[in-house]
């Protein structure tokens, strides 16, 4: 399923200098606090026009809820930082999502240049409560719509060589965690494989793993735990995160790649 909005904006100076700025599609961008928006702001404030993806059913189901209207605000945020927007509410864990996402994009924004995937299923639970159900589902999102999103991207990828970029976020918890860790896991060795694999496009491809990022979902322990344990004595934010995924999107970051990246602080 995907349902979509639009909104234009006028041509800003591109990357390139021809005039037009280049798409990004980002992907779990379904609340205005979440790491997702924070990376769409970022890239909108550089240049970027973007296409964003969520998944409003997932965060019902989740402790944090859903937000009503998170959509057109962060759509309405990205506008007025000179960015063509789109939003598209798509199921990831369906494998005829991605093309989908991608033919929409296409129609409405034209080529995708970078590839920045933020999605996940991320339910607790561990090596002996499981369910088969949710280690299918963890994988599916996690893990197949990366290889599907990615395979899209290579498939269709027609901007200038040396520009193309794929980065998705990852994570290293697997304790009480299990079909989180163990997808996200398989999320990198797909991401990892990009570089080299479409290294003929000239495409870079890098995971980053951004540690615990609070964007509501933290219990007090765990927040009093991550600040005293990491040197700068705080939590990491989702601008922490966008800045890195910015370079990495620049031309100044096209030398990484193929690099699993540490992002949390020095969190020990």
């Amino acid at each position: 399923m995907t349902t979509d909005t639009h909104q234009e904006q006028q041509p800003a100076p591109s990357h390139g200098g021809s005039g037009r700025r280049p798409v990004a599609l980002l992907t779990g961008v379904g609340r205005t606090v979440g790491i997702g928006a924070g990376i769409a702001r970022r890239l909108a404030a550089s240049g970027w026009d973007v296409a964003f993806t969520y998944w409003t059913p997932y965060d019902e189901r989740m402790s944090w809820g859903s937000e009503p209207g998170a959509a057109e605000a962060i759509g309405r945020e990205l506008a007025e930082r000179g960015a063509s927007t789109l939003a598209i509410e798509a199921d990831l864990a369906e494998p005829e999502t991605p093309a989908r996402v991608f033919d929409r994009v296409e129609e409405r924004m034209g080529g995708v240049t970078a590839l920045v995937m933020s999605h996940c299923e991320s339910v607790d639970s561990g090596l002996l409560d499981t369910t088969v159900e949710s280690f299918d589902r963890h994988f599916a999102v996690n893990a197949r719509a990366t290889w599907l999103l990615i395979r899209e991207f290579g498939r269709r990828f027609a901007a200038e060589r040396g520009t193309g970029r794929i980065i998705s976020l990852t994570s290293d918890h697997t304790v009480g965690n299990l079909p989180y860790g163990a997808s996200k896991g398989a999320l990198d060795r797909i991401t990892l494989a990009a570089a080299h694999e479409l290294a003929h496009l000239g495409v870079t491809a890098n995971a980053i793993n951004p540690g615990p990022i609070d964007t509501g979902w933290m219990p007090e322990d765990l927040r009093e735990h991550c600040i005293r344990n990491t040197p700068r004595g705080r939590l990491g934010t989702p601008q922490d995160t966008a800045h890195l995924v910015d370079f990495l999107c620049s031309k100044k970051g096209e030398w990484i790649n193929g690099q699993l990246l540490i992002s949390n602080g020095g969190l020990t």
